[in-house]
């Protein structure tokens, strides 16, 4: 059994192994789903530390020439600063030293915002109220303003921040020059943190077509678009938008084309409270892909993984088509030569009574199952007219208690071996079967064949027109390029920094569970289980154990315990026995060897002179009270051996009757002369031991 039940945990020990083995696979391919491509992107941590040397070497060189938009946050043993900065670097939460600059472009660009000047005078708000909304809801009035982040904030970086709720919001500017889709790639980037989460709302942005003039107060819902890219979640539905307008080269509609759903959970973008980086690259090759924080989430053609298609299909049904009315579709029918059979019934029930039941012996019949409560009574503020006439709640019949049951008994049912059902004909193949109709194909009249979705129309501006039940939603840092090695510095510089300083700020492990543990009350089991497994095995297999020879040699030595204790006794007697014959000697001669004792110890004394009457003699004092306290030690250690032996003797009294012979005995002066001296000789006996 032993044998079984350690196999048994050893078996719980590489099952828990081998699920954490798992566990710790799915997470490591998790992470590398999530981490950067390093085909297409830099290293963002070696950027941000090459770009802080490079300002510590130019903040060297260029003490006198400081740029109004840069801060730096020393440690706390640095140089004077000032009691405002002290007050900055004290809100920013962050554990390490940091210094931030405005990023800067490091190639061509047609727009770039950081929002770190504080101001809003490039951008416009809109001034139009919603079509197709009431009246009290259709103006665009929701507030903006350029704030730090909430938390993990880096000092000195700011972000235009959607500060109402409920509210329509929207906002542009203009791009630095217009972006024309010709055989450069578009590249389209920005930062998004819903600070107080998200309920219903979106975060997405527009690139506005270029129609010659564009009125920024004018912008609304329906100011023809480009593109539209960005986050977007109402209930549990998580998106991540990509739609183009693409124009019918025939009748020269613009019609809506969406990109196919992200390939991963989007949930925790929109709940961590975090910066995400959102990332669009098109190319002239009609491809595209979608990026949140550098890893790719969605990938396709703009040809083949848009819906509705951008190609309509070549053949359509025929409108004009219809199915004949002698068309058979049915595969199978009923076999005309089938026959009922004689015998079938098709009245008999599939449920009958058990004819074998009988009713139970105490069975009440005369009592209701239900009784009115006594103990109930009336509302006072009960109205017959409106409520009705009063009644009792019901209760269960007491008297039903003891009883098997109460009211009409009626049999179980059970299945009817004569039910049959509704007799049907079987089913043989149909000759004259045609199969599924359709109406023929003819050619598609609205019909055309556009190879090059990618050259959309001209974009000039930047637009943010939304609608939140949440506030405080953050942005910062658009930029639109066309090339991806730009936008990867640019986030280093910017989104790079806001990961670092999130991430040193981040609650340690145990915090965490305990914080997952009180949103989800199950993870306790979770944990002591984690914890209880490998102690309860640490205890079964590292705990000592005892040995079979142990248990044999205790099953020997047990029968013996009263063996030793005779020999004890036997011990104990046989030095009574020596002591009553010493106790026999004459006391005169005990005295007298005593006094030779003395008399030698005087003679010793005398001899040693005047030298030994000084320390000598001090020290034969201080033996001699040693001595003596060692005897009385001796006498109280004999005397409670005595007393042991007096008892021992009492319960061998009746298994050994002759040694009752000399307590018999009347006892005289010498009897006691003879205990004194008998306990003289036992002191002196255990000082020489």
């Amino acid at each position: 059994m032993k044998v079984v039940g350690g196999w048994t945990w050893c078996l719980l020990l590489l099952s828990s192994l081998a699920v954490t083995a798992v566990a710790g696979q799915e997470q490591e391919q998790q992470s590398q789903a999530e981490s950067l491509d390093l085909d297409t992107h830099v290293d963002l941590e070696e950027d941000i530390m090459t770009m802080m040397e490079e300002d510590a070497l130019v903040e060297e060189e260029e003490e006198d020439e400081e740029e109004e938009d840069s801060f730096t946050l020393e440690s706390e043993d640095g140089e004077n600063k000032d009691e405002e900065a002290g007050k900055e670097a004290a809100d920013t939460n962050i554990s390490f030293q940091v210094t931030y600059k405005t990023p800067v472009p490091t190639g061509e660009v047609h727009f770039a915002e950081t929002f770190d000047d504080g101001s809003l005078d490039r951008w416009q708000v809109s001034k139009t109220v919603k079509e197709d909304a009431d009246d009290d809801i259709a103006k665009y009035d929701g507030k903006w303003a350029v704030e730090q982040l909430k938390e993990n904030k880096v000092p000195g970086d700011q972000g235009l921040v959607l500060k109402s709720r409920a509210k329509h919001h929207a906002i542009a500017a203009l791009l630095d020059k217009t972006f024309v889709f010709e055989d450069d790639s578009l590249v389209v980037q920005y930062e998004v943190n819903f600070q107080d989460g998200i309920d219903c709302g979106g975060a997405y942005i527009k690139l506005l077509s270029d129609s010659g003039s564009v009125d920024l107060e004018q912008f609304n819902d329906r100011t023809p678009y480009t593109i539209m890219f960005g986050p977007d979640k109402c209930g549990e539905d998580y998106k991540l938008h990509f739609i183009f307008r693409h124009q019918n080269p025939q009748n020269k509609d613009q019609e809506e084309k969406h990109a196919k759903r992200a390939d991963v959970d989007l949930k925790k973008f929109y709940t961590d409270k975090k910066t995400h980086l959102y990332t669009l690259v098109l190319n002239p090759d009609n491809s595209y892909e979608m990026f949140i924080d550098q890893s790719s989430v969605s990938r396709g053609s703009l040809l083949h993984d848009v819906v509705p298609p951008v190609n309509p299909t070549k053949e359509i049904d025929d409108p004009n088509d219809s199915k004949p009315d002698d068309w058979d579709e049915r595969a199978k029918v009923p076999d005309p030569e089938s026959i009922k059979p004689e015998d079938w019934d098709e009245e008999e029930p599939a449920k009958m009574d058990d004819p074998d039941a009988l009713k139970p012996e105490g069975w009440l019949d005369d009592e209701a199952e239900f009784v009115s409560d006594p103990s109930a009574d009336k509302p006072d503020d009960w109205d017959e007219e409106m409520d009705g006439e009063w009644e009792a709640p019901q209760i269960p019949n007491p008297a039903c208690e003891t009883a098997p049951g109460c009211g009409e008994w009626k049999p179980p049912m059970v299945n009817n071996p004569k039910y049959k059902g509704k007799w049907k004909a079987t089913l043989v193949d149909n000759p004259n079967y045609q199969g599924v109709w359709s109406p023929r194909k003819i050619d598609n009249p609205d019909f055309f064949e556009d190879l090059t979705p990618f050259k959309m129309v001209p974009f000039n501006a930047v637009g943010l027109e939304l609608w939140s039940m949440t506030s405080d939603i953050y942005f910062d840092n658009f930029i639109v390029t066309s090339h991806k090695e730009v936008a990867d510095r640019w986030a280093s510089d910017s989104w790079g920094l806001k990961k670092l300083v999130a991430s040193a700020n981040e609650p340690g492990v145990f915090a965490q569970l305990m914080m997952a543990a009180e949103e989800r009350p199950w993870l306790w089991v979770i944990y002591i289980l984690t914890v209880g497994l490998p102690i309860g095995l640490l205890v079964l297999f590292c705990w000592p154990k005892k040995s079979d020879d142990e248990y044999e040699y205790k099953r020997v030595d047990l029968p013996q315990a009263p063996v030793e204790e005779d020999e004890e006794e036997e011990e104990e007697e046989e030095g009574v026995e020596e002591e009553e014959k010493v106790a026999d000697v004459p006391v005169t001669e005990n005295a007298a060897e005593a006094k030779e004792k003395e008399q030698e110890a005087e003679n010793i004394t005398e001899e040693g002179g005047d030298d030994l009457e000084g320390d000598e003699g001090e020290e034969d004092n201080e033996e001699e009270e040693d001595d003596d306290d060692e005897e009385e030690e001796e006498e109280e250690v004999v005397e409670e051996g005595d007393e042991e032996e007096d008892e021992e003797e009492e319960e061998g009294e009746e298994s050994k009757p002759h040694e009752r012979t000399s307590e018999d005995k009347p006892k005289d002066s010498s009897d006691a002369i003879g205990d004194s001296h008998k306990q003289a000789v036992r002191k002196r006996r255990v000082r020489k031991d």
